[in-house]
């Protein structure tokens, strides 16, 4: 059974940093293993804003590249988000999502969501 938790969500004010975290549990992060960060603000459709494949390839939105980071841990089977310069308009909830290049499945997975509040 595929698993996706997030964590370290949380409110901060412009300017500032926040660091998430996804452990995934039941499949491991390999070869051709794609991942990544999306997220969705109240009333917005979801945006995806940073990818990251198994070799290390990484990808972003032009809404967030320079500011964000994406990054895995194979070892601790764990995808990781840093988050600088924070702006209000980051202001989302933020999932983690495994594509079926990662399990198998005829889909893709996706966490529970983690919430970020940037007051400007």
């Amino acid at each position: 059974q595929v698993h996706l938790v997030e964590s370290g969500g949380g409110s901060v004010q412009a300017g500032g940093t926040l660091r998430l975290s996804c452990v995934a549990s039941g499949y491991t992060i390999s070869r051709d293993c794609s991942m990544g960060w999306s997220r969705q603000a109240p009333g917005k459709g979801r945006e995806g804003v940073a990818h990251i494949i198994s070799d290390g390839t990484t990808t972003y939105a032009d809404s967030v590249k320079g500011r964000f980071a994406i990054s895995q841990d194979k070892a601790k089977n764990t995808l990781y988000r840093q988050m600088n310069s924070l702006k209000h308009e980051d202001t989302a909830m933020y999932y983690c999502v495994a594509e079926s290049s990662c399990t198998g499945a005829h889909r893709a997975y996706w966490g529970q969501g983690t919430q970020v509040t940037v007051s400007s």
